[in-house]
This record gives structure tokens, C-alpha cells and sequence, in this order.
């Protein structure tokens, strides 16, 4: 009896602390991580409740954009902390920034100054760093050789997240004051990270599965149920009058196919064998960290920082974090990655303005914002599958998909720069398209070429190109510019005031602008294909695959040749 209990309780360690179960719950833990996505539903509230121009409120939206890109931070952390630490800190600073903003634009507390609202929207966004950096370098490290299919998965409910807490939101608090969804984006992302914390670590896999990528295309056939879902109740919601009934059945319906990845991680636990678990002690990091120094004491007496800098390994061996940092290839990216998540994301917070200007009612607007999120989502899952399946099989290097995608971009924002009859239903497609498909090509980019031995800090470190290119594109060239037309719209009167622009011109020049840097950054991306293109040549993903399987079937055929000698000698 006890040792049937003991079995048990074995079975359920193993079950829980599984890598399979490590991957459902990051799927949890992603669709909750996508509430900077929601800025544009409830920035008019923000708008017209604390009496911000357009200029004001991008100044806003750009820390947003800061925050959710500014990772160096949980980076380092996560270079010597364990992983439930860094999901603890994102979800004390999640519940703190968004709840400090919603006592804000509900008036429960004085209005605060500038400053502070944008202390409290960088302090929510950045949260969302934290997650992102605990359960994608974990997951990626357990699964080495699908790092890009892992990538894409994990981003792509982060693109549903906008629409799945939309469901949540309305069944709910109902379809009414849009203010209580930054209610719900101070609480829920922050309970989830403290229910999956603990399930959430890295692991040492023994043997690899061989099954691994039809696990994930299970995976990936679930989440596009909830995406077709998503997109058809969406679609539904807009034409039809739903009752609080009705919004809890869809929100009820979202969230059970939420849950089915976790029939698929369960079974396979059950067929796969225990994997090791890395404990992340305090006193080992504190050994690893004295080795880290005393190596890099002996490495000081051989040759100077810059030396060591200029001297950088080979494509896809570890680099440090410096020499990294200051490769051409890493300037390429951030480059790229400026103008292409930069105009992006200026798309995404200016949304529910540019259908206002454009005379749109702000159900169908609303709309727009939901199919980015599901757009967001098949860019991301497309970009990561497709992007793997042509490299392994065709030797297509990953950045010229990089260049397509940007090259695309520039077409969808072209779309708003040049409106026609529902030419934002097409650009919000595109654009939410485009957006999900960068940035998983970005994070295997990186992961291949500079190695994964800083990545929790190098891939943080490339993403800080997107919030530059929103402050700049976003507050600076589309904010000023939106606030000009409106100052000829309403005469010197707008000045200050939460007055809204109308007619095409609003938003027109902005756009011609942004699609012809995009266009340059994609030219920008053809360089890096040339300087890459003999690397994606070889057989990639023998060249980053596990040491760990390598090590593991060694120590295997040792055993098996001692095991043999033994048997001759008997």
C-alpha cells in the first residue's frame, strides 16, 4: 500500500515537472503575456479621462513599447537566478503597473502627473519580460533542435493572448466600460505566473524523442482551433447582439480549447521517460559564478577586453555577451528589427485612431484590433514551422525570411497611407500578420548565430530595437504629425486637447514615411542573408544540436562496451 502511494506520488512529480508539461504551461503562461496588445482598446479612455492629446498619449504608448522590449534586466537575472524567481517578479510588477493604472483612468486616486503614468505603463509592460525570458530560453533550451517551431508556438499565443482576454474580459465584466480590461490585465497574467512558477525549469533530457515534431504539430493544430475560433466569434460578435450568457459561453468555449494542449503534454509524460531536473540552488549559482570569474581572471592575464572582443568564434559557437553586442551581424538585426517591429507596433497603438479617422465606428474598430491579435498569431506559428521546414529541408537561410517579411510589411502599410473601401480590414491582416512573423525569425537568428550560452540576455538585448523604433516612429514622426493635421483640422483650439483628427490625411503622410523605411530595413536584411548564407549552408541543426544527447549516448556506449568486455571475460 505504501509503496503503491509512493508510486503515485512519483508519477505525479513526474508529471508535473515534465518538459511536456513545462510546454503547456508556457502556452498558459504566453496567452496571458500579450496585454501591451490591448493598449489601443482602452486608450481612449486614458485619452479622454486624463485629457491627453494624441502627441501625450503616444508619449505613453512608447513607454509601453520601451517596457515590453526593455528585457536586459530579467535578462541578467536569469543568468543567476532561478526561473520561479523571474515569473515572481513579473507578476508582482504585472499587478502593480496595471493596477496603478486603472486607480489612474477611474479616478480612484488623484490624476497623476506624465511621469508617473508612464512609470506605471513601463513597470506593467515590462512584466511581460520577465515571463517572456523564463519560459522561452527554458523551453528552448529543452528542446534545442525545434527551437524555432518551439519559438513560433509559444509567440503565437502571445499574438491570441489580445483576443482571449478580450472573451475573458467580456464574460466578465460585460461589453461596457473598456477600463475594467486594464483590471483584468493587472490580475489574471499575474495569478497565471504564479500557478505555472514551479512547473516552469529547465531540463536534462537523456534521450530526444522521435516523435518530438509531430508532438508539436499536434500542438500546432489546437492552436489554430482556438485561433479559427477566436477569429469566427469575433467576427460574430461584431454583427451580432450578444447577451452576458452569450459572452460567457464564448469565453467558456475559448478556454476549454485553451486547455486540450494539455491532453497532448500529459500523454506524452506518461510515454516518456523521466527527464532530469537542473535545480537551480542559490550556493550552485554562487560556485558558478565564482568559476565564471576566476575564469575570466585567467582569460584577462591572456589578452585585453578588446582584443577578446575583436576576437569573436565562429557563427553558431557561444559568443559573449560583448562580442556580441558589438558584431555587425547584431547591428543588421537591431536595425531590421527597429523599422520593422518599430512600424508595427505604431500600427498596433494607433489603431482605434486610425479607424476613428477614418470614420469607422469603434465596434468595427475593435475588430481591427482582434484580427491583429489572430493575424499576430498565424505570422508567428507560420513564420517559426515554415521557416524550419525550408531550412532543414532546402537550406533557405532564415534572415532572407526575414527580408520577404519586411518586404511585406511595407505593403500593408501602404494600406493605411493610401485607404480604399475596407483597406483596413486587409492592412490590419497584413500588418498583424507581419508583425507575429518578425519577431520569432529575430530570436532563432540570434539563438543561431551568437549561441545559446547568453541567450536569456542576447535576445533580450536585440528586442530593445523595437522600442526605439516606436519612440521614434510612433511618438515622433506619427504623434506629431497626427497632432499638426488635427491643429488645421480645429485651429489653434486643439492645442492641448483631446480633440480627435478625421479625413485620410491624418495618418497618410506618417505611413509613406514608415513604408519607406521598412523598405530599407528589409534592404538592410539582404546583407545580413549575404554575410550568413555559406553558415545556413552546412547541416545546421547538427551543428547546434544538444551536447547534451551527445554526452548521454558516450556515457551509453561506454556502458555498453564495459557491459560487453565483462561478458567475454565471464
Amino acid at each position: 500500500m505504501a509503496q503503491t502511494k509512493n508510486e503515485c506520488c512519483s508519477f505525479a512529480v513526474h508529471l508535473a515537472s515534465g518538459r511536456w508539461t513545462s510546454v503547456f504551461a508556457s502556452f498558459l503562461l504566453m496567452a496571458g503575456a500579450g496585454a501591451t496588445y490591448l493598449f489601443t482598446v482602452y486608450s481612449n479612455d486614458i485619452k479622454r479621462n486624463l485629457e491627453y492629446n494624441q502627441s501625450t498619449l503616444n508619449t505613453l504608448s512608447s513607454w509601453k513599447d520601451i517596457g515590453t522590449s526593455a528585457g536586459i534586466l530579467s535578462g541578467l537575472v536569469a543568468e543567476v537566478t532561478p526561473t520561479w524567481f523571474l515569473l515572481a517578479i513579473g507578476s508582482v510588477t504585472n499587478f502593480l503597473g496595471y493596477f496603478m493604472i486603472w486607480l489612474a483612468v477611474t479616478r480612484r486616486i488623484r490624476k497623476p502627473e506624465l511621469w508617473h503614468m508612464c512609470a506605471y505603463m513601463f513597470i506593467g509592460a515590462n512584466s511581460q519580460n520577465f515571463a517572456n525570458t523564463g519560459s522561452l530560453v527554458t523551453c528552448v533550451k529543452n528542446f534545442q533542435e525545434s527551437r524555432s517551431i518551439m519559438l513560433g508556438l509559444l509567440k503565437g499565443y502571445v499574438g491570441l493572448s489580445g483576443s482571449i482576454l478580450t472573451q475573458i474580459y467580456l464574460a466578465i465584466y460585460g461589453d461596457g466600460d473598456s477600463t475594467s480590461l486594464i483590471l483584468l490585465t493587472a490580475w489574471l497574467p499575474a495569478l497565471i505566473s504564479v500557478v505555472v512558477m514551479y512547473t516552469i525549469r529547465e531540463k536534462e533530457v537523456k534521450i530526444r524523442q522521435p516523435n518530438e515534431v509531430k508532438v508539436f504539430y499536434q500542438f500546432l493544430y489546437l492552436s489554430a482551433a482556438l485561433a479559427v475560433f477566436l477569429m469566427t466569434i469575433t467576427l460574430v460578435q461584431q454583427h451580432v447582439a450578444f447577451s452576458q450568457t452569450a459572452y460567457i459561453g464564448s469565453a467558456v468555449a475559448a478556454c476549454i480549447l485553451l486547455f486540450l494542449p494539455a491532453v497532448v503534454a500529459f500523454r506524452q509524460e506518461m510515454k516518456a521517460p523521466p527527464t532530469t531536473i537542473i535545480v537551480e540552488k542559490p550556493h550552485a549559482i554562487e560556485q558558478e559564478q565564482n568559476s565564471f570569474i576566476k575564469e575570466a581572471e585567467e582569460e584577462t592575464t591572456k589578452t585585453s577586453l578588446l582584443v577578446h572582443i575583436l576576437n569573436k568564434p565562429k557563427r553558431g559557437e557561444d559568443y559573449g555577451i560583448l562580442q556580441a553586442l558589438l558584431s555587425i551581424d547584431m547591428l543588421i538585426i537591431f536595425l531590421a528589427t527597429l523599422v520593422g517591429l518599430g512600424s508595427g507596433l505604431t500600427v498596433v497603438d494607433n489603431m482605434s485612431q486610425i479607424g476613428e479617422a477614418l470614420g469607422y465606428e469603434p465596434k468595427t474598430t475593435k475588430t481591427f484590433i482582434s484580427l491583429i491579435s489572430i493575424w499576430n498569431y498565424a505570422g508567428r506559428v507560420f513564420s517559426g514551422f515554415l521557416s524550419e521546414t525550408l531550412l532543414m529541408k532546402y537550406k533557405v537561410p532564415r534572415p532572407l525570411m526575414l527580408s520577404a517579411v519586411l518586404f511585406l510589411a511595407c505593403i500593408g502599410q501602404l494600406l493605411i497611407a493610401f485607404p480604399f473601401q475596407n483597406s483596413i480590414f486587409l492592412a490590419s491582416l497584413v500588418i498583424g500578420f507581419t508583425l507575429g512573423a518578425e519577431l520569432p525569425l529575430v530570436l532563432s537568428i540570434i539563438s543561431e548565430i551568437f549561441g545559446l550560452k547568453h541567450y536569456s540576455t542576447l535576445f533580450n538585448c536585440g528586442s530593445m530595437a523595437s522600442p526605439i523604433g516606436s519612440y521614434l516612429l510612433n511618438k515622433e514622426l506619427t504623434g506629431r504629425l497626427y497632432d499638426m493635421e488635427t491643429i488645421k483640422l480645429h485651429g489653434i483650439k486643439a492645442l492641448g486637447k483631446p480633440l480627435a483628427c478625421k479625413g485620410k490625411q491624418c495618418y497618410g503622410l506618417s505611413f509613406k514615411i514608415m513604408a519607406i523605411a521598412t523598405f530599407t530595413g528589409a534592404l538592410i536584411s539582404l546583407i545580413l542573408v549575404a554575410r550568413t548564407l555559406e553558415f545556413y549552408k552546412i547541416d545546421i541543426q547538427r551543428r547546434y544540436r544538444g551536447q547534451t544527447y551527445t554526452k548521454f549516448n558516450e556515457e551509453e556506449k561506454e556502458t555498453e562496451m564495459a557491459s560487453s568486455s565483462d561478458n567475454e571475460a565471464k
